[in-house]
């Protein structure tokens, strides 16, 4: 054959990956072949393959007859949104998508250019794990890779999507990136699976009960996102990655404005509830704030009391927190404050602002809490907000209550501008609770002790539960009404375009893990 033909004839292989049947078998399944999802995640025409004849080296088990170019992953880089990003993709049809000693290789070859250009990696799994009949090459493999994760994370964004089965050593990987994308009833994750489960403690589990998507997003917070199918997966990895600059050292991208930044919302006058325990949305104050009323919600299936996300300020890309008064009141829990936390974290990593809408009576309370470690992992919160540098507005709309006042991006852990709405209340504990402990006796004491505390709930209301003693202070920079919300925001963002903050020198600091 001329070698032309030969070329041709391999690449056809590599295309084919594990032959035509079960190409079938994937659409089957309700999953595209890895080439079909690089295909709907690069912009059209700009995907290069790299390695496309890389054939696996194991000579034992019958192996040695069973050669294919590509050898189960498909990597390789092009545009998302015109920009750079490097990507693999798990080839199932192909020995299971199981890893391989070159087909580790592979993925670390993209992920060291990745870091050496400063481009995003995305990683498309899909893959039964270590590939058994290399052994301990296999598994060399998985330790390469978790390594490029370590030494990659905080200089350019890793996003993993789960579009099949990951289970053992594959799941760190995922672990260790940014962002986790979950495909509903076509993925799972775990470390052991149902039938290993059943021999140790003798509980009998399904995959999906397991390692869902559902699971991981809702339950252990593993995943970022749950998406319908793999097309709704790519999407959201395009819009996710619309939002993030390519590496540390950028500034995220800015898009050209369609939504004016003098708009008011009227409405907003009008959303905090005239009774203090009634609860409202917090994402119709964010939608109504934001660009063309577009948030990208993050983690939005697990600990709904508090509430993160991308959106854009007159075309700039923030990160936003949120408590959520809907949801237990917008209390900040364990799973809650370690949500923000990482989320804070990431976004103070590449520059991008921070912008925090607080509403909180405080922690949660109780013996759950308390045993689980609420100490440790409030200051998890407490120490990604005073920790950043980036730029950073909080919005105070009714509660900031006790610690978790101080812990919601203060002025007191270095925060840019804090505004409040006229119905913010600011104190070391609610009114009916302050009552509780400033009056006891005289209450008790009391002709009619139920008309004397609400008395006195109405008089610490008056002289403490409002933002103007904060104010007066300094701790607040003004006192705002709702509708102007959004145009404070952008001037905000405006006016800290030049900020330069940094943290004294050391290797690293020592979170509270």
């Amino acid at each position: 054959m001329k070698p032309e033909d030969v070329l041709a004839d391999l690449e056809r292989r590599a295309d084919l990956g594990g032959g035509a049947d079960r190409l079938e078998r994937q659409h089957a399944a309700g999953k595209l072949t890895a080439r079909e999802r690089m295909e709907l995640l690069f912009d059209p025409g700009t995907f290069e393959e790299l390695d496309k004849l890389v054939t696996h080296r194991c000579l034992d088990f019958g192996m040695a007859d069973q050669v294919i170019p590509g050898d189960g992953v498909v990597s390789g880089h092009g545009l998302v949104n015109g920009r750079h990003v490097f990507a693999f993709a798990q080839d199932f049809t192909v020995f299971g998508g199981s890893l391989s000693e070159t087909n580790a290789a592979k993925i670390v070859k993209i992920m060291d250019l990745a870091l050496k250009l400063g481009a995003p990696v995305v990683g498309l799994n899909d893959s039964g794990g270590a590939r058994i009949q290399e052994g301990v090459m296999s598994l060399g493999g998985y330790a390469d890779i978790f390594l490029r994760n370590t030494l990659s994370s905080g200089v350019i964004p890793q996003i993993s999507a789960i579009m099949g089965p990951c289970a053992g050593g594959a799941v760190y990987s995922p672990a260790i990136t940014d962002f986790i994308l979950m495909v509903k009833d076509t993925s799972y994750m775990f470390v052991t699976g149902p039938d290993v489960i059943k021999t140790v403690t003798h509980e009998e589990v399904t995959k999906e009960a397991l390692g869902g998507a559902l699971t991981h997003n809702e339950t252990s917070g593993v995943a970022h996102f749950a998406v319908k199918d793999d097309r709704d997966c790519l999407q959201t990895i395009r819009d996710l990655l619309s939002f993030l600059p390519s590496n540390n050292l950028d500034d995220p991208p800015r898009v050209t404005p369609t939504d004016s930044p003098d708009r008011e919302d009227a409405a907003l006058d009008r959303l905090v509830p005239d009774s203090p325990n009634q609860p409202y949305d917090s994402l119709d104050l964010i939608h109504a704030v934001v660009d063309d009323g577009y948030f990208l919600e993050v983690h939005q299936y697990f600990a709904r009391n508090i509430v993160v996300g991308f959106a854009r300020l007159d075309g700039r890309p923030v990160g936003i927190v949120a408590n959520q008064p809907s949801v237990l009141a917008g209390t900040l829990d364990i799973n809650a404050s370690v949500k923000g936390a990482r989320f804070v974290r990431f976004c103070d990593a590449f520059n991008i602002p921070l912008v925090t809408f607080e509403d909180v009576p405080g922690f949660l309370p109780g013996t759950v809490q308390e045993y689980g470690g609420i100490i440790k992992h409030g200051a998890k919160l407490l120490y990604a907000f005073a920790e950043a540098t980036v730029p950073k507005v909080t919005v105070i709309t009714r509660k900031a209550y006790g610690g978790a006042y101080t812990v919601m991006a203060s002025k007191h852990i270095r925060t840019d501008f804090n505004y409040a709405w006229p119905t913010a209340e600011l104190a070391v504990m609610g009114p009916e609770a302050a009552v509780n402990v400033l009056y006891r006796r005289e209450l008790d004491e009391a002709a009619d002790a139920i008309a004397a505390r609400a008395e006195k709930v109405a008089e610490f209301r008056d002289k403490f539960a409002n933002p103007f003693i904060a104010a007066a202070r300094g701790f607040l920079d003004e006192v705002i009404r709702p509708r102007e919300t959004r145009r404070k925001l952008i001037t905000a963002l405006r006016n800290l375009e030049t900020k330069r903050d940094r943290n004294p020198q050391k290797k690293h600091g020592n979170i509270p893990l």
